[in-house]
């Protein structure tokens, strides 16, 4: 079954076993999760270097003018997004979620506390990690340092796995036991409330960044919008399917063909685009990020957000490929930058993979529009060149 509906069921089970388990049940998935917890925040930076170094040291071997216009589309087109993001729900959630002193037990100081507890402090801290990974990459990328690249390459191999057989099959066990916390306490209902409040705004939000990218497109390629969305729209329905821009690549990759680009330029777009293009998801974690901060009461600045927002968009290149990875690689930078705690990691880890494929699609069919206008501005540069 897809990880979606194992977290659905988590949560329903936890909902409903809240109100029947004895506290001394409980308590055992509290402990439970109190480990899990900072074995998450252990894996973390270890995500970071792998991952995101590798990425780098991969991405960097095609040098040229075409990555470069990708590369920075690509990470505006996210930063945009996360801002857009942000100003939408701190303009709306406000209205919808009431912050209550009660839902602390939901998220921290519970009543029912661990049995034990067992310390598992992180090798390294987020910063180190992400500083360290861009070390790595660009200067591997520098020296040709292959048998270095090959390392990181098994590295993220190897942790890739752990998150695989370790983290992602864990991941429901965890949620169920939130969820049991919060039924336990009597916050499950603001919780929910929250969360569909949530869940249709960013619904909301993807279908108008999706429409104002193809305007864009649309203006640059002199191609009807409308026209070049109802084109990607198979790459769109493949990815709500499959929850994967990997995955997703070859039907992109025909689709977006299919939009007039020219095929050198698909071919090497699109699959970069899958890796560095996630303006859906930076979207879905900012808009996640501010409800949580709004329900817990905690105070936010759009100064905040925004160096959320910038690192979000470099951070991010570890999450393809990897279930839910996009939240994985984030819950470092909620941590260390909003002030996250593990409780707070698990609630917008739920919300996030409830949402997850409208994410990837969103995502996905941006790289349609990106392909537009990348192979509409080497087309006139090609022109250009020609007529000299």
């Amino acid at each position: 079954m897809p990880l979606l509906v194992y977290v659905l069921i988590a949560i329903v089970l936890g909902i409903s076993m809240g109100y029947i388990f004895p506290d001394w049940i409980t308590r055992i998935f509290v402990t439970f999760n109190s480990f899990f917890g900072q074995f998450i925040s252990f894996c973390v930076p270890l995500i970071i270097l792998a991952l995101v170094s590798a990425a780098i040291a991969e991405t960097s071997d095609n040098a040229g003018r075409m990555l470069l216009m990708t590369l920075g589309l690509a990470y505006l087109s996210t930063v945009v997004a996360g801002v857009v993001s942000y100003t939408t729900s701190s303009w709306v959630f406000p209205h919808w979620i009431i912050p209550t002193d009660t839902l602390t037990v939901a998220t921290g100081g519970t009543t029912l506390i661990p049995y034990f507890k067992i310390m598992l402090p992180p090798a390294l801290d987020v910063l180190s990690a992400l500083a360290l990974a861009f070390m790595l990459g660009l200067g591997i990328t520098a020296t040709r340092a292959n048998v270095l690249k090959q390392g990181l390459l098994e590295l993220r191999s190897v942790i890739m796995l752990v998150i695989e057989k370790a983290v992602v099959p864990l991941l429901p066990l965890y949620i169920f036991g939130i969820f049991l916390q919060m039924s336990a306490s009597g916050e499950v209902g603001h919780v929910l409330k929250t969360f569909m409040v949530v869940i249709i705004v960013i619904f909301a939000l993807h279908i108008l960044w999706l429409l104002f990218l193809y305007v864009v497109a649309g203006s640059v390629a002199r191609r009807n919008p409308l026209r070049l969305m109802a084109t990607m729209l198979p790459a769109y329905l493949t990815a709500l399917a499959t929850s994967s821009s990997a995955a997703t690549i070859p039907v992109t990759l025909q689709q977006a063909k299919k939009t007039g680009a020219s095929p050198n330029v698909v071919d090497f777009v699109i699959p970069l685009c899958a890796n560095i293009h996630l303006s859906g998801s930076c979207l879905k974690i900012v808009a996640c990020s501010l409800a949580m901060m709004i329900m817990v009461g905690q105070p936010f600045s759009f100064g905040m957000f925004l160096g959320l927002i910038c690192l979000l968009a470099i951070t991010l290149v570890a999450a393809p490929g990897v279930p839910g990875g996009a939240i994985m690689a984030a819950l470092p930078i909620l941590e260390s930058v909003l002030g996250f705690t593990p409780e707070m990691q698990a609630l917008i880890i739920s919300l996030y993979i409830a949402m997850d494929s409208f994410g990837t699609a969103c995502n996905v069919m941006g790289d349609g529009a990106l392909t537009t206008i990348i192979n509409a501005v080497m087309r006139h540069k090609s022109t250009q060149q020609l007529s000299r």
